[in-house]
């Protein structure tokens, strides 16, 4: 039954809806998704806005999906897009083609199980649906109550606006802005999103004076009084909904209301006749939309009374009829009414809604009904609804809703009436359902409360599963503790007693206590060859051996140990532990140990083995991730790219894609494609949103590195403070690198003088590069390797606050071509040869450098290094090419050369075939899954090497190139 169309007009909001249209759907959001968030206080107009700005994207073509947000706490998982494809389906009347699509996905949600690939696949087969439905089209998804979301469903937002699901999509959304208090989940999400170009949060302001008056006009049909007027603004504050609710008292003569907004709803509601006064209690009671079915079941209305009952609360503009059901029309309604209902009355409605839910034909909502049978004060009842729902939820990957409701049969098993219940069953599963989605103090809240049910000293289970939530919740040392007790425990049988002291292994790698992980992971390899099927339990403990051996004394010892790893791994044929096996070996040759090339060779063959077993999107994704820094490390970038390529077809998403993302965006700042790494920094952050601390100093070590090739290093010097004040990390590797650039930041400032030096931020950086330094001196060999390559560029860049010092730059490019580190390598000959030159010293020198840095520079194509290199040439007067003994330049096509493409790299020479077939950049991109800014990066290179100026001059020279 459709609703009484509002009459009253919208004011104060045009220029509102404007904005929002340009940002969903205007030129600035083309070809990417975008975001609006409305934020405001409860009956500022927000659903209104959602509805008024969905018509309109539809009149411009856009294909759009509107649902809404469960208010109960244990919402069912992606409950509103599964409304809103549900809705977008009715309505569906000559679209054969999007109505198969949508009920293709629909049907999938049916039959999803849980896979190897977890929530991510899902991820990734909601956002291919959502592709068919398309069609091509605009799509947008308006969510009205967005602080309901439950965590699927937020999770799946972040995924699709990081631009993960190859979806054009725009998201409008609505909050009522007093829900986002203390520890809400949505507030650091909105936070987090407020910092990207393609995300917009508005606040929705009450409406002022001028305004409240033009709406109150506009309902009552006539212009107010200035009594009347000053009573309507003063009571309203402005807020539309209540603006109208005085307004039509007014124009109908209602006078003598109470001063409270409570009194005016239940006026109104006390004005409805019987029937309808009932339908606006049930539908307060009932969880929305609450379907008329539903409804005539739970009032035992006849039809016919039901029906004028129903229309009377709508033209009293109570309730909200829809095709999907009927809603209040605010939900401060069901706020006011909650208090005016006996306790029994409330009992007895939610007891016939439990009712007629469990009649009800066809599936069963099972978080429904265990909300009706809770509030009906039927716990018994409740209870077995409450599992069914937990379990629905871990289905399909929700493990926070899952968690609400093992939560809820918790409490409601309390009073199982005639049911047994086995409480340790339901804490167990509690306690890993808090695990696994983030609640690790629940989780072990949870834990002592099953450890004090079963009495006793503690089981060696419970002591390694207590260490597991420990670990996970940073809390290393009651970890270890627990872990050591578990090895004690009389109970411990041979398989435990070899989990727990692998994992224990693991840990103390971890912590970076190589030598004691060693040993226990000798220990645990030892327990594991007395116990059956233990190929888990020897890949962990093989990895934690292998890392401190050849961390501490024996590399060779150590790969050899690793690559045993792999072939236990291989043998048990365990598709996740064979993906482990590789992961560990390919970060221990491309990390510590620093043999790239083997590491990256190890790396990429890893992902094609777990590809085969069926875990290419996840594990696949992370090797692949490092191969590409390995290519990169070594100056591989056209390969690198190549890589990222076969990555991305994987589609990942959470900490899989944060990785790739992340590896991609190295090279985008190293090509100078400024705005292809800024949307790969806006994307990691969307999906650092939802949690992920562990990639904030990457992901800020690179915004600087960013913003200093920008010039903006006052952007730079922020993003380095940020990370040393927001991150707690250990890792001397990637803090010495964040040091780095924030010592390079205050140099940069210094020479372009365009910011001022701050010394404060130079005198806390020089000091936690000092502490990095003490730290590391105790490490690995290998570890200490690394981060002394960053410490020499440390000293060098604070010696280029007061006269660079030419021998410190040296210093760093040894270090660095010691490690074959080509880029770092050609940074540090640039600032040595501006140091000399500074000098005026050593000029052949510094020419000399400045060519072996050029050279390199223009191999990668890293743009703005050579673009410096270029400029510090020019204004020396130094010649960049080398001469020959006959004069001619070397490097240079001569009368007798055969090859004018020499200069140029690999993946530059098949962008120039590609340009000489006539393509364009968007279809050279497309052929090697490479953005078109990243070709526009490339043949901006390749003309610049060959010296010309038009795609025809170039191709001229691809053709001349290639005859025959």
């Amino acid at each position: 039954m459709a609703s009484d169309v509002d009459t009253a007009p919208l004011v104060g909001r045009a220029e509102l809806v404007q904005t929002v249209r340009s940002a969903l759907l205007g030129d600035g959001a083309h070809g990417q998704t975008a975001a609006v968030f409305l934020t405001g206080e409860s009956g500022v107009g927000k659903t209104r806005l959602l509805g008024e700005i969905g018509d309109r994207l539809r009149e411009q073509g856009a294909v759009v999906l509107t649902g809404s947000c469960l208010d109960i706490g244990d919402a069912s998982p992606l409950h509103p897009l599964l409304q809103a494809l549900r809705r977008f389906d009715a309505d569906l009347s000559t679209r054969a083609r999007t109505s198969s699509a949508v009920r293709g996905l629909l049907q999938m949600f049916a039959d999803e199980t849980a896979g190897p690939d977890g929530a991510g696949a899902l991820l990734e087969r909601v956002s291919r649906g959502l592709h068919l439905i398309a069609e091509g089209r605009p799509l947008v998804l308006i969510l009205d109550d967005l602080q309901w979301v439950d965590r699927s469903t937020r999770q799946l937002l972040l995924y699709l606006l990081a631009g993960l699901g190859d979806l054009q999509l725009s998201v409008l959304a609505a909050v009522r802005a007093e829900s986002l208090q203390g520890a809400h989940p949505l507030r650091r999400v909105l936070t987090e999103l407020r910092r990207l170009r393609t995300v917009r949060v508005l606040d929705l302001a009450p409406l002022g004076r001028a305004d409240t008056e033009e709406l109150a006009a506009a309902v009552v049909g006539r212009t107010l009084s200035a009594e009347a007027a000053e009573q309507v603004w003063q009571r309203s504050g402005g807020n539309p909904f209540v603006i109208e609710e005085l307004a039509r008292d007014l124009r109908d003569g209602r006078d003598g209301l109470s001063e409270t907004l409570r009194e005016i709803f239940l006026d109104r509601v006390d004005a409805l006749p019987q029937h309808a006064h009932a339908v606006v209690h049930a539908v307060a009671a009932g969880v929305e939309p609450v379907q008329h079915w539903l409804l005539a079941q739970v009032l035992r209305l006849p039809e016919d009374e039901l029906i004028d009952a129903a229309r009377a609360a709508v033209a009293h503009r109570l309730l909200v009829g829809a095709d999907d059901g009927y809603r209040l029309r605010h939900r401060l309604v069901a706020e006011v009414l909650a208090h005016e209902l006996l306790p029994a009355e409330r009992s007895g409605l939610h007891r016939r809604y439990a009712e007629a839910l469990t009649a009800a034909p066809g599936e069963l909502h099972q978080a429904r009904l265990a909300h009706h049978w809770r509030l009906a004060g039927e716990p018994a009842r409740a209870l077995p609804a409450a599992v069914a729902a937990a379990q629905e939820a871990e289905r399909l990957h929700g493990y926070a809703e899952a968690h609400r409701h093992w939560s809820a049969a918790l409490q409601l098993a309390a009073d199982p009436g005639p049911l047994t219940v086995d409480r340790v069953e339901l804490l167990e599963n509690a306690a890993e359902a808090a695990h696994h989605c983030g609640e690790h103090a629940r989780a072990l809240a949870l834990l002592e409360e099953l450890a004090a049910l079963r009495g006793g000293e503690p089981s060696c289970a419970l002591h390694i599963r207590r260490a597991r939530y420990l670990a996970a919740a940073g809390r290393s040392a009651l970890a270890e503790e627990e872990y050591q007790r578990a090895l004690k425990a009389a109970d411990c049988s041979p398989r435990d007693r070899a989990a727990a002291a692998a994992r224990l292994a693991e840990l103390l790698l971890h912590l970076g206590r190589y030598a004691d992980a060693g040993e226990r992971a000798r220990e645990a390899l030892a327990l594991a060859e007395n116990v059956e099927g233990s190929a888990t339990e020897v890949v962990l403990a093989s990895s934690a051996l292998g890392f401190s051996d050849a961390c501490l004394e024996d590399p060779d010892a150590g790969l050899a140990v690793m690559r045993d790893a792999l072939d236990t791994a291989e043998r048990a044929g365990q598709p996740e532990d064979v993906a482990c096996a590789y992961l560990h070996l390919a970060e221990l040759l491309t990390g510590p140990l620093n043999i790239l090339e083997e590491g990256v060779v190890v790396a990429r063959r890893g992902a094609e083995r777990v590809a085969e077993l069926g875990l290419g999107r996840t594990w696949g994704t992370r090797l692949l991730a490092i191969a590409i820094n390995g290519l990169f490390r070594v100056g591989q970038w056209a390969e690198a790219e190549k890589v990222v390529a076969a990555a991305l077809r994987h589609r990942p998403s959470g900490a899989d894609a944060v990785e790739l993302l992340l590896a991609r965006c190295r090279l985008s700042v190293g090509y100078g494609d400024i705005e292809a790494a800024g949307r790969d920094l806006d994307a990691v952050a969307t999906l650092l949103a939802g949690g992920g601390a562990r990639h904030v100093i990457p992901l800020l070590t690179l915004r600087s590195g960013l913003a200093m090739w920008e010039g903006r290093h006052d952007v730079a010097r922020l993003a380095v403070q940020r990370g040393l004040t927001e991150s707690r990390s250990d890792d001397v590797m990637i803090l010495s690198a964040l040091v780095w650039h924030g010592l390079r930041a205050e140099a940069e400032a210094h020479a372009s003088r365009t910011v001022d030096v701050d010394p404060t931020a130079v005198r806390r950086l020089r000091d936690v590069a000092d502490r990095v330094a003490r730290k590391s001196a105790g490490a690995a060999r290998p570890v200490r390797s690394v981060v002394e390559g960053f410490l020499a560029l440390c000293a060098a860049e604070v010696s280029r606050l007061d006269g660079s010092d030419p021998e410190l730059w040296a210093l760093s490019a040894a270090e660095w071509d010691r490690r074959n580190h080509p880029y770092p390598a050609a940074y540090s000959r640039l600032r040595q040869a501006e140091a000399l030159l500074a000098r005026r010293s050593r000029v052949a020198t510094a020419g000399k450098l400045l060519r072996e840095a050029y050279h390199v520079a223009q191999g990668l194509g890293a743009v703005p290094l050579t673009s410096e290199i270029r400029e510090l040439a020019g204004r020396a007067r130094v010649s960049l090419e080398e001469r020959e003994p006959n004069g001619a330049t070397r490097g240079a096509p001569t009368e007798e050369s055969d090859d004018e493409l020499a200069a140029l790299t690999a993946r530059e020479r098949e962008v120039l075939a590609l340009v000489a077939e006539g393509l364009t950049n968007k279809e050279i991109g497309q052929r090697l899954f490479i953005s078109e800014r990243t070709i526009g990066v490339h043949v901006s290179h390749i003309f610049d090497k060959l010296q010309v100026r038009t795609r025809v001059q170039a191709s001229a020279i691809q053709l001349r190139n290639h005859r025959g």
